[in-house]
């Protein structure tokens, strides 16, 4: 656990040293993706947990929900 400690500790001193653009652009470039994933994860998760409960999103090819025809009423 101390070399992981150390490691992590030495990544944020090596980070924290750098200019300010190379920062976001790190920053930036290591997020992103890992936002995106755990985003992605987390749909499959709860896609998988609602369709487990009942809850799951039907999908109907013949039945389109149009917003302009509901506010029109035609």
């Amino acid at each position: 656990m101390d070399q992981l400690a150390n490691w992590w500790d030495g990544t944020e001193l090596w980070i924290a040293g750098l200019p300010f653009i190379p920062q976001v652009v790190l920053v930036l470039a290591v997020m992103i993706p890992v936002c995106f994933g755990i985003a992605w994860l987390l749909d499959r998760v709860l896609s998988a947990v609602f369709a487990a409960v009942g809850r799951a999103e039907s999908v109907d090819a013949g039945v389109r929900s149009d917003v302009h025809t509901e506010l029109e009423g035609s």
